[in-house]
């Protein structure tokens, strides 16, 4: 009577003997049960990740974001990638609209802007921030010790005898880049009991132009930068291509330290001086927070950081 096939009725069935809502007896037919008792509904399965950009371009996060969704997986969860494109008012209304309709149980906010961070402080969905947070945001967060790592690198510089020294990073407004600001200035200002010393901060606009025209102003003048210290591995390698088409020597005219790893330093010629995290610390540690979040449905509000170790390299020489 309603045109319905006897195997689409079959599936149909079954379906509703899984809900509860009938009894299928082998050889005596299907029941209604009649005192239905709604099942407890299902817990959502899915992780989002939301990156201000893909996260192939984010180097040694995307090995730990991989790795981990491999781990969620084997447990039962979907993890799914949302690259927001957007920014301001726009941007939190976008993500509002894709967790309400996605059902997400739980969020990875990989280097995402001060905004996003306090909505999802201020909001029920538990969030782990990949990056440091912003302050007064209440949020777990995993990060390598950018603050340190860079108070080291001026250390190291000022140890060497530089006193014109330099930070280039991108302006990018994140957690991470301002702790290493600060992290930098502090190294910088510990010295200057001792002799006075003249670290600047140079931002820039992430694009290799940019990064080459401020380049250009540190080496220029009759006091020109002799160590420079690099946020990322694309800037470092910008800027030793750089120095080489400039036929500026390196270290013999300019010392330099990337505050990222990249494997590729290590064979370069001259190696470059980094700091180098253990071998899978980030990737494991994100790995445990991740599965600990989803089964337990909370973390901590506490910053996890990891420290990585001064790989010297040969860009840095006594000036």
């Amino acid at each position: 009577m309603l045109q319905v096939s006897r195997p689409t009725l079959r599936i149909a069935l079954h379906l509703l003997a899984k809900e509860g809502l009938l009894e299928i007896i082998p050889g005596k037919g299907t029941k209604l049960i009649r005192q239905f008792r709604p099942l407890s509904p299902k817990r959502s399965q899915l992780v989002a990740v939301l990156a201000h950009r893909p996260v192939l371009e984010l180097g040694l996060t995307y090995q730990g974001v991989n790795e981990m969704s491999s781990h969620l997986a084997r447990q039962g969860f979907d993890t799914e990638l949302l690259v927001c494109h957007t920014h301001g008012p726009a941007l939190l209304k976008f993500v509002e609209n894709y967790l309400l309709k996605n059902d997400v149980l739980c969020c990875v906010l990989l280097s995402v802007g001060e905004p996003l961070q306090r909505w999802f402080a201020t909001h029920s969905i538990p969030a782990l921030v990949l990056g440091s947070c912003h302050p007064n945001v209440e949020l777990p967060s995993l990060d390598f010790d950018n603050c340190l790592v860079c108070r080291h690198a001026a250390a190291v510089f000022l140890q060497h005898g530089h006193r014109r020294l330099a930070f280039l990073v991108p302006d990018s407004g994140l957690a991470g880049d301002l702790a290493s600001e600060r992290g930098f200035r502090e190294g910088v200002e510990s010295h200057n009991g001792l002799g006075k010393a003249d670290g600047r901060v140079v931002r820039h606009h992430g694009t290799a132009a940019s990064i080459k025209s401020k380049l250009d102003s540190l080496l220029c003048g009759s006091s020109p930068a002799t160590a420079l210290l690099m946020a990322n591995t694309e800037e470092t390698f910008i800027v030793m291509m750089h120095l080489l088409t400039q036929g500026i020597p390196v270290p013999k005219q300019v010392s330099l330290i990337s505050r990222d790893h990249n494997r590729i330093f290590e064979v370069m010629a001259p190696p470059v001086a980094h700091y180098k995290p253990e071998p899978n610390a980030f990737e494991h540690r994100l790995s445990r927070l991740m599965l600990q979040m989803v089964t337990q449905g909370h973390l901590k509000n506490e910053s996890n950081l990891i420290v990585p170790t001064y790989f010297p390299g040969g860009t840095v020489r006594s000036c």
